[in-house]
């Protein structure tokens, strides 16, 4: 069953069903566990609507509560995530990128646990952050896990990877498309049609159970909006310059705050939550609109409840709350506050339009919320999962049109503004590029038939495995290709899993199959750049040739004989194919 799953045509839907499903169920877990901490640390559902109210746990703390609401939550989430997964601090997506993008996909499995523990207590305590950003790490983290199990190729712990991501966003918004475009479009960064339909179906099974527990409604429930005149066309693409200011403007005070934390901070990291929640509960005690996510807040903001004036405290408040958050060690997205942010300077924006132009403008809400897609476009640069993702959240098609100009046009001034995004800073600052092409390479041009080296003695399938480690023990690199009884290509076999398993288990019945490993295919054809790095990513110090079919083996190349190409070439040697049927010269 292992080998199916991992190599067969039909593995990987299968597997994508299972991550989407396993997905599904830590979005309940987790929306629970935000639930639960909300109420046992402010009294209320979301503190955010309802304004300086008394925690009814603690009555005698009045509205200072909220002073003692982020320590609280930092003293635990602060320690838990120092100790076992510091990568779950921060707001998630950019960790979750650079692992596709420069580790195989390859994300640890308790970073699930972990995430979904520190970013409900985060926001339960007051951190004004979204759950975007862990439900797709949480997602993430699972299908990594499922493909490090069953040890699939790396192209494969990729899409997996793709898969949880989607399938987070999907169950948790009730939004099917925008989970695969979301995925397609910031964690994969490509259209290709296997990784697409892989990440729909992933998506859509957790949809399927996120309905089953939360319903089949909008996220969002906002009033239906209509465009009465062409003239708003223009006010709705002006939003949309201004709105892509705004998003990149948030990017930059997010790092500069988190900078200046860094730069302040001297005591032990794991303390730095409580602390840093001091200065948070002050903001909170002065803005309780701040507490947590914020939906209500933004849903009234849309409906026009809010004044020019006000409007404008909490679109700079958002900022300043949801920066001090991430700098202070919080772990939570920041892509609910961008919608936040949007729909304060929408409805801001169409405040004042209705005072200069009153018979023009039209409803302030449609402003609000086409504010709320610009934004995150000026944010993240993701202009087909904000025009998607909004359409979702609200369930409002009537203003599609001036919603996309305006997207366009966030993501254009973002473009000019600032190089990067929100997501992608985080890596720029750590010397991560991933933009950046590849350097030119010494191997340009050539091909792994160049250097591949005979094939060596391969395991049947159907070999005890303690029989086998004879033959792995003197592998000269650890590892061996495996057949099958007609002498079909299975996998690889390292040395070390085969003793790690015996290690684990006294299992007699045990053969070489249960632990083949199926490493990323390389063909005759394939550049020798690849296949270096598929060697870098493989288990064993040696990878199989196959042919296109991918069924036979017709080689053999290891680090040796690709280290032999690069000192031929350095040599001003030319490359010459070497026989499959003897020893590189």
């Amino acid at each position: 069953m292992g080998a199916f799953l991992r190599g067969a045509t039909g593995g990987l839907p299968l597997l994508a069903v299972v991550v989407g499903a396993g997905a599904g169920a830590g979005a309940i877990v987790f929306r629970w566990l935000i639930q639960t901490f909300t109420r046992l640390l402010s009294g209320h559902a979301d503190y955010a609507a309802a304004g300086h109210a008394v925690n009814p746990h603690v009555p005698w703390l009045g509205r200072w509560f909220v002073l003692v609401a982020p320590v609280l939550a930092g003293l635990v989430y602060g320690p838990l995530v120092y100790r076992f997964a510091r990568e779950a601090r921060g707001h998630g997506v950019p960790e979750v990128m650079f692992a596709v993008a420069r580790r195989g996909g390859h994300i640890a499995g308790r970073v699930a646990v972990v995430k979904s523990l520190a970013s409900a207590l985060c926001i339960g305590g007051g951190g004004s952050v979204g759950r975007e950003g862990p439900i797709v790490q949480i997602g993430s983290a699972l299908g990594s896990t499922v493909g490090r199990l069953l040890r699939v190729a790396e192209d494969r712990m990729r899409i997996l990877v793709a898969c949880g991501a989607a399938a987070g966003i999907a169950a948790t918004f009730n939004a099917p498309l925008a989970g695969v475009f979301f995925a397609m479009e910031l964690i994969l960064r490509d259209f290709a049609a296997e990784s697409f339909g892989m990440v729909v179906l992933a998506s859509v099974t957790s949809s399927v159970i996120g309905r089953a527990a939360f319903g089949n409604t909008p996220f969002l429930a906002l009033p239906s909006f209509t465009v009465h005149h062409l003239t708003e066309y223009l006010l709705f693409a002006l939003l949309g310059v201004l709105a892509g200011a705004v998003g990149v403007v948030f990017t930059r005070i997010l790092y500069l705050v988190e900078d200046g934390c860094d730069a302040a901070w001297r005591g032990p990291e794991w303390a730095r939550p409580a602390v840093g929640g001091l200065l948070l509960g002050g903001l909170l005690l002065l803005l309780p609109q701040m507490y947590g996510v914020g939906y209500p807040v933004l849903e009234d903001a849309v409906g026009g409840a809010y004044a020019t004036g006000l409007l404008l405290v909490l679109l700079v408040g958002k900022i300043a709350a949801t920066s001090l958050t991430i700098g202070i060690g919080g772990s939570g997205g920041v892509f609910a506050p961008s919608l936040f942010m949007g729909a304060m300077l929408g409805a801001g924006y169409g405040n004042v339009l209705h005072q200069v132009l009153p018979g023009t403008a039209g409803p302030v809400g449609a402003y609000g919320l086409i504010g709320m897609g610009a934004v995150f476009a000026g944010a993240a640069r993701a202009p087909i999962t904000a025009v998607i993702i909004m359409f979702e959240l609200t369930g409002e098609y009537s203003i599609i049109l001036p919603l996309m100009a305006a997207i366009a046009l966030a993501t254009g001034v973002s473009k000019l503004l600032s190089r990067d995004t929100i997501y992608t800073l985080k890596l720029s600052r750590r010397g991560v590029d991933l933009g950046e092409g590849p350097p030119r390479s010494p191997f340009a041009g050539a091909t792994v038939q160049t250097v591949m080296e005979p094939v060596p003695d391969p395991l049947v399938g159907t070999m005890p495995l303690a029989t086998a480690a004879d033959a792995l023990v003197r592998a000269p690199h650890g590892v061996l290709p495996v057949l099958d009884a007609s002498g079909a290509y299975l996998g690889t076999v390292t040395a070390r899993s085969a003793a790690e398993t015996l290690a684990d288990t006294a299992d007699a019945m045990l053969t070489v199959s249960d632990v083949v490993h199926l490493p990323r295919p390389i063909t005759t054809e394939t550049d020798l750049d690849e296949a270096l790095s598929a060697l870098m990513a493989a288990e064993g110090a040696g990878l199989p040739v196959v042919d296109e079919d991918r069924s036979r083996l017709v080689g053999w190349v290891t680090h040796q004989s690709v280290l032999h190409a690069l000192h031929r070439t350095n040599t001003e040697r030319p490359i010459r194919p070497a026989s499959a049927t003897g020893h590189h010269p």
